[in-house]
């Protein structure tokens, strides 16, 4: 494999995967949120705090502003807790009121033992490793394996889709709203062209965070799904409050993705609690 041809995949001359974002490339509208999420993560947390990280768009670089979402990843000493996640609340809430450059704030809250454990080696492990760029604190993934895109991967980040599937019809049903279902639109589209990817990603032999060149590389394998992969990831980007296309989603996308995703790399180890 040339060497342009490897980075384009995201992975080192030896074939593993290559960091995909870091603090150089954040553009410069989101430079402020960034800084202060970088003040404020310590002042909430304080000693319960053990590193913070972005992903997503903004350390991507392609963030737009007043439309991408700051996506950031906390690890905690311990396991998180109620207290832990209304602090999560709070902070999440408070960027997003005070900058228009985002248009919604993520966060999601581990136990560093968790991020480290074997069951979510190639999870978790991977995702930290991979997708997440170290904001604060020691970074963990000087103690994770160095990653390549095999079916190991494949199986254990994405290979359980059919399980949540019943809760995304639930949560359709719940919605009422245009927010709510723009949310959800987004939220749902994401995954499945993620999961397409990753469907097709040890015969492609890498790895991208681009949806849109994601749908493209899936099309490839799977024509006669290409078009509704590429809908779906033009709905990650500009979402919907339709509900009928989120029903598209779970009775049709979804559960044919989950079962030819299991056919080929069968169903992800069993994680504690579910």
């Amino acid at each position: 494999m040339e060497r342009r041809d490897r980075e384009r995949r995201g992975l080192d001359p030896y074939g593993f995967f290559v960091r995909e974002g870091s603090l150089g490339r954040v553009g410069a509208e989101f430079a402020p949120v960034v800084a202060a999420a970088r003040e404020r993560i310590p002042e909430a947390y304080g000693q319960r705090l053990h590193s913070a990280y972005l992903y997503g768009s903004v350390p991507r670089g392609t963030a737009r502003p007043g439309r991408s979402d700051l996506d950031l990843l906390l690890a905690l000493h311990r396991e998180p807790g109620d207290e832990d996640r209304d602090t999560a609340e709070v902070l999440g809430r408070g960027l997003d009121e005070d900058f228009p450059e985002i248009d919604g704030v993520g966060v999601l809250l581990y136990g560093k033992d968790t991020l480290l454990s074997e069951p979510e080696r190639y999870d978790l492990g991977w995702f930290l490793a991979c997708l997440c760029t170290p904001l604060l604190g020691a970074d963990l993934a000087e103690h994770l394996p160095r990653y390549r895109p095999d079916g190991v991967l494949a199986r254990e980040t994405n290979g359980g889709l059919a399980d949540l599937l019943p809760g995304w019809r639930s949560r359709i049903r719940d919605a009422s709203t245009p927010r709510e279902y723009r949310g959800l639109s987004r939220s749902f589209a994401r995954h499945l062209v993620r999961t397409g990817l990753m469907l097709v990603m040890p015969r492609w032999g890498g790895w991208t965070s681009d949806l849109a060149e994601s749908a493209e590389i899936f099309g490839r394998y799977y024509p006669g799904r290409a078009a509704q992969m590429r809908a779906a990831a033009a709905v990650a980007l500009e979402p919907v409050a339709d509900p009928a296309v989120l029903w598209t989603y779970v009775d049709d996308l979804g559960p044919w993705l989950a079962d030819e995703y299991t056919a080929r790399h069968g169903t992800r180890t069993p994680r504690r609690g579910g």
